[in-house]
């Protein structure tokens, strides 16, 4: 869902960590490099493992947005990210 400025959001709920990533990857692929995904999620383990995703798979993290009601993470979207496993989205595909 876009919000009008530019940014799409993913409203992850209380989703862990492999739905997520597989939420956030899905969605990144259909979007230009430069687009800013918010994803909003409950799962106490994100603040970790999204920069980790964003680094394995070359799209930038810019952290945690403030002033949201819920944990809020922004991604920006790589010109060329590295793809994951199509069932395993925490692993590099081969490729």
């Amino acid at each position: 869902m876009e919000d009008g400025t530019g940014v799409v959001t993913i409203d992850g709920g209380d989703l862990g960590c492999a739905r997520l990533l597989l939420l956030l990857r899905d969605r990144v692929a259909t979007l230009p490099a430069g687009a800013v995904v918010h994803l909003v999620t409950t799962d106490p383990v994100a603040p970790v493992d999204l920069p980790v995703w964003c680094h394995m798979t070359g799209h930038v993290y810019r952290g945690v947005i403030s002033g949201t009601a819920r944990p809020t993470y922004a991604v920006e979207v790589a010109e060329r990210a590295a793809p994951t496993d199509p069932h395993h989205p925490w692993r590099l595909g081969r490729g």
